[in-house]
């Protein structure tokens, strides 16, 4: 009869904790001073040897393949356009062939505008030179009018002068003699009457009226003496002011009429100007715009593979170039290499500018063509760093470089993307140590040997390998790491050095001498051999 499942739980219950306070009982002798677990705490360092040899210092970057002959076809309308149609990438076009229609819907309106005011200022230019004909002619009007105007003046004056003056002269001078012998006929038919009446043969009636006769023909020869006079003294003087004036007022008539009729001329001169300017402009502004129009179907000029343009933003990202993309004036859409060869592109960060200059040679790998290496040349480095490379990152400068490839393929694609490394210098027989082993102290590079401090003297330097010119020997090991209770003491500060320049106190040792930087490869294009693990 088996046990019960209740009683074998009970012993279970009994039986783990007495297990659990052995083991504690054991481990807790084993853990005391002089317990069976004691042991002496061991530190491992990693260290490498201090190796002799060649060393190679170089500079790798990657970069992009680019035709170092190439048709670029931009974008010649103004302003942002968008693409509608756009030819593949890869494929191969002839001299003529279509490869570009950008949207022209704004050009469209804009011509229908332009068409209407260009007819609008022709319309006002037929007007400003019809207006100028007709003001011509109407200052020739004007002048005439003027002159006759003076020429009737001047002979008015020479009429009366000449003709109605003396004649009024005249006249006034027979009426003075017509009344003067009336009065004496008068004189003597009164004297004779006055007899008679004295005899009785006329009446005082008739006596009366030969008085009357008499006394009429005196006032009648008053009037022509004092007719005369007025003539004399005031008709005439003033007849000949007016004339005078006449003339002289039709003279400043004249002049007006000149000045008026040149000044109007001007005025219509200035309006043809400015209508045949504006007319001009308009026919410009027309001329262009279907120009732009023109511009919109973008064909090949010449034969050759579409390559997409790949221009860098501000914000580092390539603008994208497809349908319906937007492009700006001037910006390159597509290139076709021609022959002539290939270049990498590259971007070269300012640190390690100085030791790249034209001519040294290079090595390109290309990753569309893996397991294969083609020859450069280092063709072109640009004075000043790119505008476009600060805008991720203010303190980032990098300068666009240019390696012409010697010995290029038929498999080389514009756009790929390809590692370049620049050889620097060669080193034929040198000491060397990897670059993590120098550290910093006081303003002075050290290396660890055996937890020792040894001050090195540096060399030229790589991102891996840094040459040792004294200091090491070879053989020596150097830690890569320094021991745990290293504390870097800062650099002594150079004289008129303020607050305000850089702390090093306190702060974490260089893993880079001051010396050259890029990427560097020893001798035999591997690692130096030696103890990497030494302790």
């Amino acid at each position: 009869m088996s046990t019960p499942p209740i009683k074998k739980k009970k012993k279970n219950r009994i039986a783990l904790p007495i297990i659990l306070a052995v083991v504690a009982g054991g481990l807790w002798s084993g853990l005391r001073d002089g317990g069976w677990m004691t042991t002496t705490a061991v530190e491992e360092v990693e260290g490498q040897v201090v190796q002799r040899g060649p060393l190679r210092i170089s500079v790798v970057q990657r970069g992009n393949l680019s035709a170092k002959n190439s048709v670029k076809v931009t974008n010649e309308l103004e302003g942002n356009v968008q693409i509608l149609s756009l030819v593949e990438e890869g494929k191969e076009v002839e001299e003529g062939d279509l490869l570009v229609v950008l949207d022209t819907s704004s050009l469209e309106d804009r011509e229908n505008a332009g068409e209407i005011a260009v007819q609008n200022a022709e319309a006002a230019l037929t007007t400003a030179k019809q207006d100028k004909e007709i003001q011509v002619s109407q200052n020739t009007s004007d002048y005439a009018k003027a002159e006759q105007d003076l020429l009737f003046a001047k002979d008015d004056q020479v009429k009366y002068l000449q003709g109605d003056y003396p004649q009024q002269q005249k006249a006034a001078q027979e009426a003075i003699l017509l009344a003067d012998q009336e009065l004496s006929q008068a004189q003597d038919r009164y004297d004779k009457s006055e007899d008679l009446n004295k005899e009785k043969f006329l009446t005082a009636t008739e006596l009366e009226s030969d008085r009357l006769s008499l006394e009429r023909s005196k006032v009648k020869l008053d009037q022509a003496k004092r007719a005369e006079i007025l003539l004399l003294e005031y008709d005439n003087k003033k007849q000949i002011a007016v004339h005078k004036g006449n003339i002289e007022e039709a003279e400043r008539e004249l002049e007006r009429v000149n000045l008026q009729s040149a000044a109007r001329l001007v005025n219509a001169d200035s309006k043809v100007r400015t209508s045949q300017a504006k007319f001009d402009l308009e026919s410009e502004k027309l001329d262009k715009l279907r120009d732009q129009l023109k511009k919109s179907e973008i064909y090949a000029p010449s034969s050759g593979i579409v390559v997409y343009a790949r221009e860098r933003s501000r914000w580092g990202q390539g603008d994208l170039i497809e349908e319906g993309a937007t492009v700006r004036e001037r910006q390159e859409i597509i290139t076709i290499p021609q022959s002539g060869g290939m270049i990498a592109e590259v971007s070269l960060h300012e640190s390690v500018i100085k030791k790249v200059k034209p001519g040294q040679t290079c090595t390109i790998s290309v990753d569309s063509i893996p397991d294969k290496e083609f020859n450069g040349v280092v063709e072109f480095v640009a004075l000043l760093p790119d505008s476009g490379s600060s805008w991720m990152n203010p303190n980032q400068r990098l300068f666009r470089t240019n390696i012409s490839i010697v010995d290029t393929s038929p498999e080389m694609r514009p756009g790929t993307s390809c590692s370049v490394e620049i050889l620097v210098k060669e080193i034929p027989d040198t000491l060397f140590i990897p670059i993590q082993g120098v550290h910093h102290n006081a303003g002075q590079a050290i290396a660890f040997v055996n937890g020792e401090p040894r001050q090195i003297e540096m060399g030229s330097a790589s991102e891996e390998w840094v040459e040792i010119l004294s200091g090491l020997e070879e053989g020596e090991v150097v830690q890569l790491a320094p021991p745990r209770d290293f504390q870097p003491e800062p650099a002594p500060k150079k004289e008129g050095e303020g607050m305000s320049g850089p702390a090093s106190a306190g702060g974490k040792p260089s893993g880079r001498p001051s010396g050259d930087a890029g990427s560097g490869k020893p001798g035999g294009g591997g690692k130096p051999s030696g103890d990497h693990g030494q302790k």
